[in-house]
């Protein structure tokens, strides 16, 4: 039960002394007691002072008990605080339209002090309930926030909202998308020569500037897989620019490394692969998940990354195609893939100038 030294008590009566009556009274067992002489000083007090009970008057001039009573509980602010009606009407429709009107209870006057304390207690013990249930809703609600943000961070929205419904399996085809792999040339020789917090620091700092921009252009990162970043363009939810936003964010990953290197520290170079096609994607785990993607696709887009030039984005013949009529490329020629054999790649340069 709320004890009497944290208990604020607010008592809203016309008559003086029914309100020195039940200060007095208050006081002595131990509550702390503010006066209010009519309902517009009462919801003054409210509005600066935070009040456990209210204790309120029905006949008043100006503002009755009523109209109190409907904007406290009218008030977001108020409506939580138990009011506790002491009114000289004792008839049974004064004592429904309070309660109707959302009193805690009601006690007709002249009072017994015994049974007002039993209705102090009572009142100030449901209170002391609803403001704990309160905090634990608040907390609750606060531990949903941080784990729904986790689990964003780990899956596509789609993903994540079909694994909270208790989806069992998560798979999915899809008949045309590009992948991105992109890898830091060079990255692992610092193992040796820098600490792991540095190393780790730098990493974070790039990889940090890659989601952003595969946020800024629409597509899904899917893992970091050492010093290798890789995202997809065309889902969880398709779209049929998805070629076009990944060959964007590579450029723009191109652009992010040129200002990193612009800082106080080694320089970088940065090789990056790209493939159209059709993948199979989702979830594996039970207790920590990842959202991958599988195929021929996937393969070969990781290829063209290891396979490629430093500084370069290089793309197969699928991508080079969907993009020529709006970005600039060079042709690389015919190379040795492994697993693959001879295919003909390009160079993605940049996006097309339209002419003047």
């Amino acid at each position: 039960m709320t004890s009497p030294e944290t208990a604020r008590v607010l008592v809203v009566d016309d008559n003086e002394a029914n309100r020195d009556l039940l200060r007095r009274r208050l006081k002595r067992q131990g509550y702390e007691a503010m006066i209010a002489e009519d309902g517009f000083q009462a919801l003054e007090l409210m509005a600066e002072h935070s009040f456990d009970l209210v204790l309120l008057d029905i006949m008043m001039p100006g503002m009755n008990g009523y109209q109190v009573l409907e904007k406290i509980k009218a008030d977001p602010e108020l409506r939580d605080i138990p009011v506790l009606v002491i009114s000289a009407l004792d008839d049974i429709e004064s004592v429904v339209k309070c309660i109707e009107l959302g009193a805690e209870d009601y006690l007709p006057k002249p009072f017994n002090p015994i049974l007002l304390q039993a209705r102090l207690g009572a009142c100030l013990e449901k209170k002391r309930l609803r403001d704990q249930e309160k905090a634990y809703l608040e907390k609750l609600t606060t531990e949903q926030t941080k784990s729904e943000k986790l689990l964003l961070s780990i899956l596509p929205k789609p993903i994540a909202e079909r694994l909270k419904q208790n989806q069992k399996t998560i798979a999915d085809s899809f008949d045309d998308v590009s992948v991105l792999f992109a890898d830091i040339v060079g990255f692992t020789k610092l193992w040796s020569r820098i600490s792991p917090t540095e190393l780790v620091e730098l990493l974070n700092e790039i990889f940090s500037g890659f989601d952003k921009l595969a946020e800024k252009n629409g597509l899904e990162k899917i893992k970091t897989i050492g010093d290798a970043y890789m995202v997809v363009g065309g889902l969880p939810i398709p779209r049929e620019d998805h070629a076009e936003a990944i060959a964007q964010m590579a450029l723009d990953m191109q652009h992010r490394m040129a200002q990193f290197n612009r800082g106080d520290h080694e320089p970088f170079s940065i090789r990056i692969g790209i493939n159209t096609g059709p993948v199979v994607a989702g979830v594996i785990g039970t207790n920590k998940f990842i959202y991958d993607l599988w195929g021929d696709t996937v393969n070969t887009a990781s290829r063209m990354e290891s396979h490629g030039i430093a500084n370069t984005i290089q793309v197969t013949e699928t991508t080079y195609q969907r993009l020529k009529d709006c970005f600039e490329f060079e042709r690389r020629g015919v190379i040795d893939v492994k697993g693959k054999g001879k295919m003909t790649t390009y160079l993605l340069l940049d996006r097309r100038r339209e002419s003047p």
